[in-house]
């Protein structure tokens, strides 16, 4: 069978702290911490070769206002240059700040900052160094990379520390369901931003178990369909019911914010990523069986279960090109071991690529989850990891599984 034939191969010979089923090296080192941060980014440039990363000098602690950290580009098949892009005062531990390639461009990447008392995109040439700043900041780029959509980074650096900036102080701190925060439309040419939604306009819609007394609602991880026509986002609240938790809502709408459709009524949606363009993959409660992968047809009620009985926990999972495989991973165990391992739809097949340690010390708004990204070609993925010591990045070949196919 294909999945014993790699779980045999698991060694820990290469790397302390991490069994691994395929080749895999560090792609930065110290003194400094690397990382990239989540799943759903283009780390990788359409030749798989450059890989995007951030550096910064200390871990364990919330940003401060003051910290500045670097981003950079690495070159792959040059022993693993690094060259520096810029700096910024955005970011947190989970996103960073949002630094991601321009889909389709082998020259241009975009990350926020904070600049003159707002927070701003830039958009880099890796080649020519060029830059240019617009004047909002970005959380998803669509298919095409001229437009954009983002949300309030200071609401949700009140809300949920780790995905929002430090630096600027939320002006509706106080006030539980804001009008003039929601999903916002970016002109990536000019900067210029349309409220697309805002958090009245889903908290209006009727949610029927209802809302805790006293519930603060924010948006959350914000992602544009395969085909830039609908986007999808997370419609969270805290109140007296989920004192330090929050609930959540799955919502997808038109590329202009209308045609509003709860994809996902439970409660209970975490991460997630759109298969194509009518199908959302998520972790999520469903009536029935649980907590478990389910598969979502976009403006349906139509959902099935995906392997319940081999991705058995909350992970962050994509598909690799031609949707056959699902890359995942999972959060540390009571070994404190982090899983990354690919999914065959086909076979039905799980087969793990590696097993990572992550400290005690990395928990909460700083943990370092893999959060692994997979190349345009399919064949590489790159994890975030503390296991040596430190949080590095690691570049895994998984093309010796995928060619199997």
């Amino acid at each position: 069978m294909l999945r014993r034939s790699f779980c045999a191969a698991l060694t820990t010979a290469a790397l302390p702290g991490a069994s691994t089923a395929v080749p895999v090296r560090a792609i930065t080192k110290g003194p400094r911490f690397h990382w990239f941060g989540y799943y759903d980014k283009l780390q990788f440039d359409p030749t798989s070769r450059y890989v995007l990363g951030m550096q910064v000098d200390f871990e364990h602690r919330s940003p401060r206002p003051d910290d500045v950290i670097r981003v950079g580009v690495i070159d792959t098949g040059d022993g693993d240059r690094w060259t520096e892009l810029g700096t910024t005062r955005a970011w947190n531990w989970q996103q960073g700040c949002m630094l991601q390639w321009v889909p389709g461009s082998s020259t241009d990447v975009v990350y926020n900052d904070r600049v003159d008392g707002q927070f701003v995109c830039h958009v880099v040439n890796v080649k020519s160094g060029k830059r240019r700043t617009i004047p909002s900041p970005i959380y998803t780029l669509s298919p095409d990379g001229r437009w954009a959509i983002t949300c309030d980074f200071r609401r949700l650096n009140d809300c949920r520390p780790g995905y929002g900036y430090a630096g600027l102080p939320d002006p509706n701190r106080d006030v539980d369901v804001p009008e003039d925060v929601g999903v916002w439309r970016v002109d990536m040419a000019t900067g210029k931003r349309k409220l697309l939604v805002s958090i009245v306009d889903a908290q209006r819609i009727p949610y029927p178990p209802g809302y805790s007394n006293h519930a603060k609602h924010w948006f959350n991880h914000l992602l544009i369909s395969p085909d830039g026509k609908r986007f999808i986002f997370l419609h969270r609240w805290r109140g007296d019911k989920e004192k330090a938790s929050f609930s959540t809502r799955l919502f997808t709408a038109a590329a202009d914010g209308k045609d509003l459709y709860v994809l996902d009524p439970h409660g209970k949606t975490s991460h997630f990523i759109w298969r194509d363009k009518s199908h959302v993959l998520a972790w999520a409660w469903h009536p029935s069986q649980g907590d478990k992968f389910y598969l979502y047809r976009d403006k349906t009620d139509n959902v099935e279960v995906v392997a319940p009985d081999q991705m058995t926990v909350n992970g962050h999972c994509t598909y690799l090109p031609g949707n056959r495989w699902i890359l995942n991973d999972t959060y540390p165990d009571r070994d404190r071991l982090q899983h990354v391992y690919l999914y065959d739809l086909e076979t039905k097949q799980r087969v793990p690529i590696g097993d990572f340690r992550s400290a005690p010390e990395y928990t909460g708004e700083w943990r370092c989850d893999t959060h692994p990204r997979f190349s345009p070609d399919g064949r590489k993925v790159v994890i975030d990891s503390p296991h040596a010591g430190g949080r590095q990045m690691y570049l895994l070949d998984i093309s010796s599984v995928v060619s199997k196919s």
